[in-house]
Order: C-alpha cells, then sequence, then structure tokens
C-alpha cells in the first residue's frame, strides 16, 4: 500500500489515496492501521492517517484518524495537505476545490510555486459556542450565546478556559506564562475530563499584540503537537471576541505561523499555512 507524508507546520500525517481507483483499504482495520503507521518507533511516524475518497457533495473527501486509531471531525493542517496531495499527484487540475470532512464541506484555494502546492488557503467555516457540542448533557448550560468558561484545579494551580467548536471541539486557556506550562500534565487532564462529550482538544494561548498571538497545543488522541489549525481558529475567534486581537492575525505555533482571517460580514474564519511533502512510502500487505 502506497502513502505520502506531508506536514503542515509540523503536524504531520500520512496520506492514502482511497480515490479514483487507488488503495483499498479494509474498513475494519482502519484504526490498527493508524495505530501501526503513526508509530514513530515501528511504523512511519505521524500524528495520524488521512484516508482521500471519492465524494458524492464535494470534489474529495478526507476521514482522518488520529495516532490512537480514533477518528477526529477535522484538521486544518491535515486538509492543506489533502490540497496539495490532489493537485500534485494529478488527482485534479483545479486550484479551488472542495472537501468533505465530519464537520461540514470546507473550500480550499491552493496556491502553486512551480506548478507545485505551497500553500493552501482554507474557507474553515465558523465557530460556535453551543455548548451542546462539546459538552457532556449533565454539563449543558442554558444560555450559548456567551463563551462557557470553566476551572480546572491541577496540582493546587487554577485554569480557566473557554468551550468553542469549529466541527471538532476546543479549550482555550490564555497564559502570560505560555512557556512554562506543562502541556503534557495539564492537556491530558482537561482531555480526558468528564465535562467533555468526546473529550477535548486543549489550547494554551498567549497574546503577543493585537496582530500575533503565541499558542502550544494538546491535540486530543495525539499528544502536544507542532502545529492545529483548527485550535488556531479557535484561539483567534475567542481572543477577538475578548478583544484582544484584530479580525487578521498570526497565530505562532513550534512548527510555524498560521495566518488567521475573521471576516466580519460573514463570520467565516479563512486559515493560510504551508504544506509539505516529505517522502513517498509503501507499507507491506503482510502488515495489513
Amino acid at each position: 500500500m502506497k502513502f505520502t507524508k506531508i506536514h503542515g507546520l509540523g503536524n504531520d500525517y500520512l496520506y492514502i489515496n482511497c480515490a479514483k481507483n487507488g488503495e483499498v483499504v479494509n474498513e475494519s482495520k482502519i484504526p490498527q492501521l493508524a495505530r501501526y503507521m503513526s508509530n514513530r518507533n515501528f511504523g512511519a511516524g505521524a500524528d495520524g492517517i488521512i484516508l482521500i475518497e471519492d465524494s458524492e457533495i464535494a470534489d474529495f473527501k478526507m476521514r482522518i484518524y488520529n495516532s490512537d486509531g480514533s477518528q477526529a471531525e477535522m484538521c486544518g493542517n491535515g486538509i492543506r495537505g489533502v490540497g496539495k496531495f490532489v493537485y500534485d499527484y494529478n488527482l485534479t487540475d483545479k486550484t479551488n476545490i472542495t472537501v468533505e470532512t465530519l464537520a461540514g464541506i470546507k473550500k480550499l484555494r491552493l496556491f502553486l510555486k512551480n506548478n507545485k502546492v505551497e500553500s493552501v488557503e482554507v474557507n474553515m467555516g465558523k465557530t460556535s459556542l453551543d455548548t451542546k457540542l462539546i459538552l457532556t448533557p449533565n454539563m449543558q448550560v442554558e444560555d450559548s450565546s456567551k463563551i462557557t468558561t470553566l476551572k480546572f484545579n491541577i496540582e493546587n494551580t487554577e485554569y480557566i478556559g473557554n468551550c468553542i467548536s469549529i466541527g471538532n471541539p476546543h479549550f482555550v486557556i490564555f497564559t502570560n506564562q505560555i512557556d512554562n506550562i506543562d502541556v503534557e500534565k495539564v492537556g491530558k487532564f482537561i482531555e480526558n475530563s468528564k465535562y467533555f462529550l468526546n473529550k477535548t482538544n486543549v489550547e494554551f494561548a498567549q497574546v503577543i499584540d493585537r496582530r500575533t498571538i503565541k499558542m502550544r497545543v494538546w491535540e486530543r488522541g495525539v499528544g502536544e503537537t507542532y502545529a492545529c489549525g483548527t485550535g488556531a481558529c479557535c484561539v483567534a475567534k475567542v481572543a477577538n471576541l475578548y478583544g484582544y486581537v484584530r479580525e487578521n492575525v498570526n497565530v505562532m505555533l513550534k512548527g510555524g505561523v498560521l495566518n488567521i482571517k475573521i471576516n466580519k460580514e460573514t463570520d467565516e474564519i479563512f486559515m493560510t499555512g504551508i504544506s509539505t511533502k516529505v517522502y513517498d512510502g509503501e507499507l507491506e500487505k503482510a502488515y495489513l
């Protein structure tokens, strides 16, 4: 089985072409396949795998599985890699495409250099503050028009964060000491909290100025990663709602910078960032 490793600011995935007479993957073994291929000691090593498939409602469909085998609704860095893959491997000649995800259909604009995709702009749609999408039923609040905050006390330190969704759940914590945060300890605790319906991604954000935010992320089902596109969108949106930043902001992650723009009129969020191929590989059938 052939695959391609692509990363978006260090958030790396293994892409398998299951569209247009591509690879056939045993459905029941996909979680096992994701765990094996993502293992950085015994597999190719990645934050997860992404299956690119045909779609009846968009140009392509993507399915993403985290390194622990769980399925995710959406990934901002991952979908940019989809755009790069389908163009660079001649599955399309269009530079404006649509991709079906579990978080809805996303519109991509591909930017080329030497006839290869260098960066991708994604219309990520709108965020939601509706806690029914994030919190377990017994934790619901009646008014979903305001940002819902939760407090966690972890080893005598209080962490206050904000609930928000962009097709997948996020919990945004603002801090003035982002480099001193124990992301693994705090992120893992909050991810698995009983408060969340289907676990959650956890972002730690520090506002540098009106146009710049520094961010670290604990991704659900993965751990701390170099970048998270959906997380960057949610951080920018919450920061804008609080008046910390403007509608156009650069989010600085461990792997690089994402540009996030919030359309004032439609409230849609546009994310732009690079997408980089690492290598092509092939997995022996014996391991499937």
